[in-house]
């Protein structure tokens, strides 16, 4: 299995079915960071420097539970206490920090065994409110047999990302893992059918200095823009007549365990 970081170039596109239509689309780029491989990265890389600051960055504490530099030991922990196989490599799938300002609505890590077959996915989801949640799901089975591309996972919604979702939701996630390409669906769904449907769609390219540059003049601000972008959605969706939900409580466990979607044959 190839498993290089690299970086992917796409849509993300949202669409709501209920109760108004309401859809978007904007472009942005993302990285595939093998966690073994940071160190000899940054060594590499001039464009992209560890830490919170430079034309564009990485920190780990950005993500996880933010007070971990070490994330394969953060995720691995969390593989653990799910009772899912790890010990291969881990791919985080990531914006990152654009002049300084870094915002991830979704994160996503892709999990490996020993013998290097994806095991799981973690999906690290951050509201707007400074707030963070995961998901943890395995995939079906173990081994490229089992878990075919695209993989399809559930998980029962257990964090509120925005006020005009409900929260008795159910996410349907629909992962063709990174190649030449990656895809990751998230339909949101209730009782009687999908509510929203969320994707990025990326083709890949080689992690170097010149494709990073390509990028950032391609999409300035990336990071800042995506913030933006959610608020300006959230002044026509309000301007529609949509109506608010209220914030509660985080949920008592930072990590929700799904279950993979076993495919019919």
């Amino acid at each position: 299995m190839t498993g290089a970081s690299a970086l992917y170039v796409g849509p993300v596109t949202h669409r709501r079915f209920k109760p108004k239509t309401h859809a978007l689309s904007y472009r942005v780029f993302m990285l595939l960071l093998d966690l073994d491989d940071l160190p000899s990265l940054f060594s590499r890389l001039k464009l992209l420097r560890p830490g919170r600051f430079g034309l564009m960055s990485f920190s780990a504490r950005d993500h996880g539970d933010k007070a971990h530099d070490d994330l394969k030991t953060y995720v691995s922990a969390r593989l653990l206490e799910a009772g899912v196989e790890g010990g291969g490599p881990i791919r985080l799938l990531c914006m990152p920090r654009v002049l300084g300002y870094g915002f991830n609505p979704l994160s996503v890590y892709f999990c490996h065994d020993a013998d290097e077959r994806l095991s799981a996915i973690l999906y690290e989801v951050r509201n707007t409110f400074g707030q963070r949640h995961s998901y943890l799901i395995a995939t079906p089975e173990n081994g490229p047999e089992s878990a075919p591309d695209p993989v399809q996972q559930t998980a029962p919604k257990r964090f509120y990302v925005s006020p005009f979702m409900d929260m008795d939701l159910t996410y349907v996630f629909d992962v063709a893992p990174p190649g030449e390409a990656v895809r990751i669906t998230i339909q949101v769904r209730d009782d009687t059918g999908p509510v929203l449907t969320a994707a990025f769609a990326g083709q890949r390219r080689e992690l170097t200095d010149k494709a990073l540059l390509h990028a950032w003049i391609t999409h300035p601000l990336l990071t800042l823009k995506v913030m933006a972008g959610i608020h300006w959605e959230a002044v026509k969706i309000v301007a529609r007549g949509f109506r608010f939900n209220g914030r509660p409580s985080l949920p008592a466990e930072p990590v929700t365990v799904g279950t993979p979607v076993t495919p019919t044959r």
